[in-house]
């Protein structure tokens, strides 16, 4: 009797790894680097497809802050390293998530009531679950105004730039 059924136990667990990889789905990973925010910065997005729907988004934002004040990039301070091609030493190329509540402050004195980590979770929430072509069409019909509003929890003026940046990454995709 064990026998048996140690035996039907291995086939059922057998019969279910082959069925979860026959309808596994084909996921795809994307990369786009955009300069969604203006000219001092640019973003970097990662998106992961199932078929033309986007099920992660990643979207992080790198600009020059005081290398005093700043967490910057791996190797950001070897100075006779990649810290030496920065045209100023007491700068630091940084991402805007590692530096969430430095960035956030700066962005405070200028009105803003929501993080900038905060509003990249919601445009990456946003984006999961559309199709690209969703997005897209999203982009393409809603002024940039407009989106502020659309996607609840950001408040980010380039929002749209932040949903052009994952919609090339996905656009990337492989």
């Amino acid at each position: 009797m064990k026998k048996t059924l140690s035996f039907a136990l291995v086939a059922v667990l057998v019969l279910g790894l082959f069925a979860t990889s026959a309808f596994a789905a084909e996921l795809k990973i994307g990369k786009a680097e955009y300069a969604a925010h203006g000219t001092k910065c640019f973003t970097i997005a990662f998106v992961v497809l199932d078929g033309d729907t986007i099920v992660r988004a990643y979207i992080d934002e790198y600009q020059f802050l005081a290398k005093s004040d700043a967490i910057g990039v791996p190797n950001a301070d070897v100075e006779d390293g990649f810290a030496a091609n920065f045209a100023n030493p007491n700068m630091v190329l940084a991402s805007k998530k590692v530096n969430n509540d430095l960035y956030s402050a700066n962005m405070a004195r200028a009105g803003s009531t929501v993080a900038i980590a905060d509003n990249f979770a919601a445009i990456e929430a946003f984006a999961e679950g559309k199709t690209v072509t969703e997005l897209e069409n999203i982009l393409a019909s809603t002024s940039k105004t407009d989106l502020v509003d659309v996607v609840t929890g950001a408040t980010l003026v380039d929002t749209d730039g932040y949903l052009a940046a994952i919609v090339a990454a996905a656009k990337n995709a492989q």
